[in-house]
């Protein structure tokens, strides 16, 4: 990857916090990862951070603040939404209501996590790559 931009991952499970970072950490990922719990962590995080991530990876059920609120707030902030962070969910949580609801909030990608290791490493590697190459406002123009 070209990027060193750390990527952020909002999961409250723990076992799919290893299994995300076991998965990363195969594909030899060399940007750092940050995880948390939920999305009042992560905000708190966005907030204080100077750097835009990568990319979110986000879980949509979590306590305290779900991905759909965060969302939401970052897209209704004046500091965040100017930022242009890539923001993918990644859960297990996959009915078309969901999907239609998190589509309207223009994020960038809503996948089911995949329940074996070769499936998830597939699974990150190509939005991994797919942010990695795209260009946006967070892109260094050379």
């Amino acid at each position: 990857m070209t990027s060193k931009a750390p990527i952020l991952v909002i999961e409250d499970d723990e076992d799919d916090q290893l299994f995300i970072q076991e998965a990363l950490t195969s594909l030899a990922i060399v940007n750092p990862v940050v995880f948390f719990t939920n999305g009042v962590a992560a905000i708190e995080y966005l907030m204080a951070s100077v750097e835009a991530p990568l990319v979110i990876l986000c879980d949509v059920n979590m306590p305290a603040m779900n991905g759909l609120e965060l969302r939401k707030l970052i897209d209704l902030n004046e500091y965040l939404k100017p930022k242009c962070i890539p923001f993918v969910f990644l859960t297990t949580a996959a009915d078309l209501g969901l999907v239609n609801m998190a589509y309207k909030m223009t994020i960038q990608g809503y996948f089911k996590k995949e329940r074996t290791f070769s499936g998830l490493q597939e699974q990150l590697r190509s939005i991994l790559d797919y942010w990695d190459k795209c260009l946006h406002p967070n892109s260094r123009f050379s």
